[in-house]
């Protein structure tokens, strides 16, 4: 039995979790780039598509004021890893959409990704959902067209976010997870899009791939973390 699925430990390790990211968060040197993008969308309200990149889902609850922002929530994935991963980052304030449909050959999750697709479209008309769009599997950094669709049929615009700290861990995972370590340097870097009418969606998502990579790679940059 993997340990994560055992609801005790998963409790116990997703309070550790959540405790480490709060102190490494407020022991880091943030710098924000374009923000601006941001904050036109935090001052509007309604909805919003929140996309990073899956290693970067640790410092995800960074980029989110609570206080002057639309509350948010995360599109997390059916997986006991997933189950995890969503008490850790509920305990600092964002609740979860809970689905995946990355295995088509399992009923359980195209299930789950349909319902997910009804409750973040539902999420989208009062607030934010956040997406890592080459989740829960990979590949790392190549975009599914789910976000594109989500975009396309919520008519919510979409901020692309890098995100990136130093120090920081790496996770021997499919997408090399970053993890935080305190008293070190991080970066926000943000930009904007809505789904172009009347363009293909693995147009969109190509387009989109890049301009994520591009704020990521912004963000290694500031920090000087290593990309991998």
């Amino acid at each position: 039995m993997r340990p994560l699925r055992n609801p005790v430990i998963q409790d116990a390790a997703a309070w550790l979790l959540s405790e480490w990211m709060r102190f490494c968060y407020a022991t880091t040197r943030w710098t924000h780039e374009n923000e601006h993008l941001a904050e036109e969308v935090w001052a509007d309200g309604g909805g919003v598509l929140c996309a990073f990149w899956h290693s970067r889902l640790a410092l995800a609850p960074v980029c989110w004021p609570m206080k002057r922002a639309q509350q948010v929530k995360g599109l997390v994935s059916l997986s006991a890893d997933g189950e995890f991963f969503t008490k850790a980052v509920g305990r600092l304030g964002i609740p979860a959409v809970r689905g995946s449909s990355s295995n088509k050959d399992k009923a359980k999750q195209s299930k789950g990704g349909a319902q997910a697709l009804r409750d973040g479209l539902k999420q989208l008309k009062i607030g934010g959902l956040a997406i890592t769009p080459d989740g829960p599997r990979g590949p790392a950094r190549q975009m599914a067209e789910g976000l594109p669709l989500m975009a396309k049929m919520s008519g919510a615009p979409v901020l692309f976010i890098g995100l990136s700290c130093k120090p920081a861990m790496r996770l021997n995972s499919w997408d090399k997870a970053v993890l935080p370590l305190p008293f070190g340097r991080g970066a926000i870097v943000w930009d904007k899009a809505w789904y172009p009418q009347g363009a293909d969606l693995a147009e969109v998502a190509a387009d989109w791939t890049a301009r994520m990579n591009a704020v990521e790679a912004r963000a290694d940059a500031i920090t000087g973390l290593e990309r991998v």
